[in-house]
This record gives structure tokens, C-alpha cells and sequence, in this order.
């Protein structure tokens, strides 16, 4: 997979858990049962999410030569 790629993957990804997060979140408000340890479940999967992708960007990133 080229590094465009992977990184278009990861971008993806971090999109789709952070809209699951929220989602849940925004029903913790709402009268259907929720429980926080499923919160807590998806803030984790959301905020790894968010790490692989900041370091494929920072691998990625072209070095300052100056």
C-alpha cells in the first residue's frame, strides 16, 4: 500500500470512529440507555484512531532542509 493510501485509510477510519463517538455520546443526553463503559469503549477506539494517524503523518511529512 503506498503511503497515500494508507494515509486516505487512516483519515477514514479516524472520521468513522470519531462520528461513532460522538453519536454515542449525543445519546447519553437522549432516553435511551446507554452505559459508559461503551463511551469509554469508543473515546478509546477514536483517540487510537487519531494517534495511527497523526504518526503516518508525521512519517509522511516532508523534512525541513533549510
Amino acid at each position: 500500500m503506498t503511503g497515500s493510501a494508507r494515509l486516505d485509510d487512516l483519515l477514514a477510519e479516524a472520521r468513522y470512529q470519531r462520528h461513532r463517538y460522538d453519536l454515542y455520546r449525543a445519546k447519553v443526553y437522549g432516553p435511551l440507555p446507554t452505559t459508559m463503559t461503551r463511551l469509554r469503549e469508543l473515546e478509546h477506539a477514536y483517540q487510537g484512531a487519531e494517534s495511527r494517524l497523526r504518526r503516518a503523518q508525521q512519517e509522511h511529512a516532508p523534512q525541513d532542509r533549510g
